[in-house]
């Protein structure tokens, strides 16, 4: 027999003991190792505005991209050709930006159109793209928000998207804990009222796991607009406060998503874009950016049975 049949067979032998005996995905994932069909990435996030830094720690791991944040829009200002090199001389592709913020005030419709479209314009600028990460600050600090307000946001978010259009850009909304969009049944409802040609959905897992969802299922309802995604991970309550809903976010593997559902929720759907790693900070004092970003490619490598 053949090395290739017996690894088929191997394989295949495998698949049937998972389906009987409930084998946790993990497991049968560290046995067969295999080559996603989309590629990962790493947010620069932690770095805390040291893009550079970043760049280089983020290429060193091999990650194949990166997604850097508003700030560089300043730091590179008339000088994104620079940037563009840095990029190139570290292999490293921008798939997707983070904008920053909207807010549903009508007064201040237009400044946002035109922020995020000169953000659009340097993406363009660097050879970056195809998305344009956007949150929101309009959350109320006292009540629930309305329907009015999340179908507002969807409309915004959707008169900036097509405007980007035009730059081969497309907006792709982040959902977020203290935000709109914080709970599965408030991401329904802004992607309702948003233009699925203009509005895509950058489904961030721990945030929707953190507002009460289950990010598999989330995967699968939402498979026609999820274009790109934060692979991420949250744990709550904090170790040490004595809020029952604090929470903090944590290297892969570390936390409370069920990341082996997640994989195969994008294998059902066939998910063929960018996955990008994020950690918004540093939760151990202790570590750098790099040596969390470290844990998190350990964890994607050796239990998850991907490859950088």
């Amino acid at each position: 027999m053949s090395t290739y049949s017996s690894r088929r067979n191997f394989i295949k032998q495998v698949g049937f003991a998972v389906a009987a005996t409930a084998i946790p995905a993990a497991t049968f994932a560290s046995l067969v190792k295999e080559t996603l069909p989309y590629k990962l990435g790493y947010a620069s996030i932690t770095w805390g505005g040291k893009d550079a830094q970043a760049i280089e720690e983020i290429a060193s791991l091999g990650f194949k991209g990166i997604q850097l944040r508003a700030n560089t829009v300043e730091t590179y200002a008339n000088k994104a050709g620079e940037l563009k090199e840095l990029l190139a001389k570290h292999k490293l592709l921008v798939p997707v930006f983070s904008s920053g913020n909207i807010n549903v005030n009508v007064a201040e419709k237009q400044a946002h159109i035109d922020k995020h479209l000169k953000h659009a314009r340097f993406l363009k600028e660097i050879g970056g793209g195809p998305f344009l990460q956007i949150t929101n600050n309009a959350r109320p600090k006292d009540r629930q928000p309305t329907t009015q307000e999340l179908k507002d946001l969807g409309m915004l978010m959707t008169e900036i998207g097509k405007r980007t259009a035009d730059l081969g850009i497309t907006v792709a909304y982040h959902n977020h804990m203290n935000q709109l969009g914080e709970t599965p049944e408030e991401v329904e409802q802004i992607m309702a009222a948003s233009d699925p040609k203009y509005v895509k959905l950058l489904l961030d897992v721990a945030h929707y796991f953190q507002g009460g969802g289950d990010p598999a299922k989330a995967i699968v309802t939402y498979k026609d607009r999820i274009e790109a995604f934060h692979l991420k991970d949250v744990e709550s309550p904090v170790p040490g406060k004595d809020d029952p809903k604090s929470y903090r976010f944590v290297e892969l593997g570390q936390g409370k998503v069920n990341l082996p559902s997640v994989f195969a929720a994008l294998k059902q759907v066939k998910f063929k874009s960018w996955a990008i790693v994020e950690l918004d900070g540093v939760p151990d004092p202790v570590r750098t950016p790099l040596e969390c970003a470290r844990i998190s490619k350990a964890y994607l490598e050796e239990k998850l049975g991907t490859k950088i």
